[in-house]
């Protein structure tokens, strides 16, 4: 596991050639303060969650209230998959939290999912979408089938998959629209 290294989000905008005010939407996979601390620096930018994950951010111990109690705080609350702009596309992936989601955005190489803690690790991404691939397929009725969310994700046909904690990501070892195969080739 990498170590998580804190950034300056101004800085990381900056050097992609953006600033502060660029910023039209918000899109944070969960409401931990790692994943959302600079919401703050954002008043009246609409921040897509899911309602669950605002509620259990109100909890104790969840996270801290800035995240979520800021000068012109505006959540956008989901109870599913929204589209918040052209070509990008929320997908609830509950499992580090109950309202954790996470975001696939068509790019000119096809889309790239953005998963945030959906998985810990590429690998363990790799291992749930096999296991899923052998238990729908009926290959192996004992597979784990793994979160239902997988499939809403495979329909994308994801070139690249990353991840918040990781610096491996996944990416297909098919063409995106060829589908695994059971044979060797």
């Amino acid at each position: 596991m990498v170590p998580v290294v804190r950034h300056s989000l101004p800085d990381a905008l900056a050097a992609a050639g953006f600033g502060v005010d660029d910023v039209r939407v918000i899109v944070n996979c969960h409401l931990h303060y790692d994943h959302s601390g600079w919401n703050k620096l954002f008043p009246g930018v609409p921040v897509f969650a899911q309602r669950r994950e605002l509620e259990d951010a109100h909890t104790v111990d969840y996270t801290i209230p800035d995240v979520y109690d800021y000068p012109g705080a505006r959540f956008e609350l989901l109870e599913g998959g929204a589209q918040p702009l052209p070509g990008v596309e929320i997908v609830p992936t509950p499992g580090h939290t109950p309202g954790h989601q996470s975001l696939a955005v068509q790019t000119n190489r096809g889309w790239v999912i953005l998963a945030g803690q959906a998985f810990e690790e590429a690998s363990d991404f790799a291992l749930a979408r096999f296991n899923r691939w052998l238990f729908t397929t009926g290959q192996d009725p004992e597979a784990d089938p793994g979160p239902t969310w997988l499939d809403r994700l495979e329909e994308f046909k994801p070139v690249r998959v990353v991840f918040a904690h990781d610096e491996a990501m996944w990416e297909p070892q098919t063409p995106p629209d060829r589908p695994l195969s059971s044979s060797a080739g």
